[in-house]
């Protein structure tokens, strides 16, 4: 099997920070190979080097026999290496056309003068909306299409360069099971093809089905390299975070919550546009309650209306048995209801704060009045906040003054999560918290919510991973067309009767 691309002595220091230590990988025509290890192990970090984005300390890259101290994004580029980053870089304002072809429109001669060759873009493009089953028109505005789409873009986005090499960071975090069914039938044929395909990804269940070998890393370091048909998940497990994982997170003192204080109530939640109906449910003290349903039911809607990001039309919510009156994110705050949302590139950060800042401005807004225009910044506050985030979610960083955008994904997500408990809320909404993080992050996010819950504080979660939700949820309301159509207490809940329930099976 032809070797595309090897590293060797790969080592990357950061100012304060040794983020790769000594690594040799290899990637072979053919072959996907699985890069994986808990988020801060070093996977985007290598990758990036890879692509041009980073320069290495010391090592070298050999791609297609020729070698390089270091890749710039064009070399990376000439050489046929295409990367689709877990954070979707898709341009919302540029059509879907103007997405895969942006910085390399190809041209063609018209009477001596070169222009833009539209008609050949627009024929290429829905070659591979095709392959990659995206159901759009290239002309079609990215901003108009849904999360899932906007990956799928990604996806064609890195075909229509005609890569060799291409590199998946967590590709099927937006997807439903059909559209992840489709994805590995393409790298299927891209294998075939005599592609290399690197697959970063935290989802046990997809290593077996995809992968070929798989590399390990592990605070920087090389763990090791093995053929997946060897190796079981538990040993996956162990490599990467060297302890065992719990495998339910559920409150076992508690099984009938009917007793228990009602922290949270929504009552008959309707939108304007339909995609939520006359949706009512309780969050009792110690109990965590979960949203089962496929992408495109509602439930991310749902929370959104909840939490004043976008409007409802009716309906009331309750906290602490007293009606709150939530119209935006500022007064859901005020009124110590929080959301921890999907998207944490778009709407769950500050690009351009540190990590103090991040922690300090929900605090802020809390006390402030006049929608948030009008209080007094507390630097004193603002360190102690951050400091005591920093140490109870175990936030991996250089201090709180770095930039939150240097961070791991799931280092970014315990900031997000951090802010909220400097703010003290009552209510938390988690919407898919674990998305694109390993699963010794994952355990902590879980541990973490079950403290809340046993604080008295409501917790809601909506997760597309059903283990997910039968590991950790004491209740699950199954979510279809906008509507709760069923709802199971732990030792109801099976995959069998929640797919049934989503799909309308029942």
């Amino acid at each position: 099997m032809e070797t595309l691309v090897k590293m060797e002595g790969v080592t990357k220091v950061f100012p304060g920070v040794r983020a790769l230590d000594n690594i040799s990988f290899e990637i072979k025509a053919g072959e996907v190979h699985v890069l994986m290890g808990e988020n801060g192990a070093g996977k985007s970090t290598l990758m990036k080097i890879l692509s041009g984005v980073y320069q290495p300390t010391s090592g070298k890259i050999t791609v297609k026999g020729k070698e390089f101290t270091h890749l710039t994004p064009k070399d990376s580029y000439e050489c046929g290496i295409s990367i689709i980053y877990q954070e979707l870089s898709v341009i919302n304002e540029l059509s879907i056309l103007e997405n895969l072809f942006v910085g390399k429109l190809p041209t063609r001669r018209v009477g001596g003068i070169r222009v833009v060759d539209y008609k050949g873009m627009t024929g290429r493009a829905q070659e591979v909306l095709d392959k990659v089953g995206l159901k759009r028109r290239p002309s079609q505005l990215v901003e108009e299409i849904s999360i899932s789409e906007k990956q799928q873009c990604e996806i064609a986005k890195a075909l229509i360069s005609n890569a060799d090499v291409i590199i998946m960071d967590e590709p099927t975090s937006s997807l439903t099971t059909s559209e992840t069914a489709h994805l590995f039938d393409i790298i299927r044929q891209l294998k075939a093809e005599g592609k290399g395909i690197v697959y970063i990804s935290h989802k046990m269940d997809e290593i077996k089905e995809i992968g070929d070998v798989i590399t390990v890393l592990k605070d920087g370091t090389y763990v090791g390299t093995r053929n997946v048909k060897e190796i079981t998940l538990d040993d996956v497990i162990k490599m990467m975070v060297g302890r065992e994982i719990k495998g339910t997170y559920h409150n076992e003192e508690i099984e009938d919550f009917s007793k228990e204080p009602v922290i949270f109530e929504a009552r008959n939640i309707n939108r304007k546009d339909g995609k939520v109906r006359d949706v009512s449910f309780q969050v009792r003290k110690g109990e965590i309650v979960g949203f089962a349903g496929l992408v495109g039911a509602g439930r991310s809607e749902l929370m959104n209306a909840l939490f004043g990001a976008e409007p409802k039309l009716s309906g009331q919510e309750f906290i602490g048995g007293r009606e709150v009156t939530i119209r935006s994110p500022y007064e859901a705050i005020k009124n110590g209801l929080a959301m921890v949302t999907e998207n944490r590139r778009e709407t769950g950060f500050l690009n351009n704060f540190s990590i103090k800042q991040n922690i300090s401005i929900v605090p802020f807004l809390k006390t402030s009045r006049g929608n948030g225009l009008i209080g007094l910044l507390d630097n004193k506050a603002e360190e102690e906040y951050a400091a005591k985030q920093k140490t109870d979610m175990n936030i991996k960083c250089r201090d709180v003054e770095q930039n939150i955008t240097e961070l791991s994904g799931g280092n970014q997500q315990k900031v997000i999560l951090g802010k909220w408990m400097a703010a003290e809320s009552s209510v938390i909404i988690f919407d898919e918290p674990t998305k694109g993080i390993d699963v010794g992050s994952k355990s902590e996010i879980y541990v973490l919510m079950r403290r809340l819950a046993s604080q008295g504080k409501g917790v809601i979660m909506v997760s597309s991973e059903m283990p997910e939700l039968l590991s950790v949820c004491d209740t699950t309301c199954v979510f279809r067309d906008g509507e709760i159509r069923m709802t199971y207490a732990v030792r109801e809940a099976t995959e069998e009767k929640i797919l049934k329930s989503s799909t309308g099976e029942e």
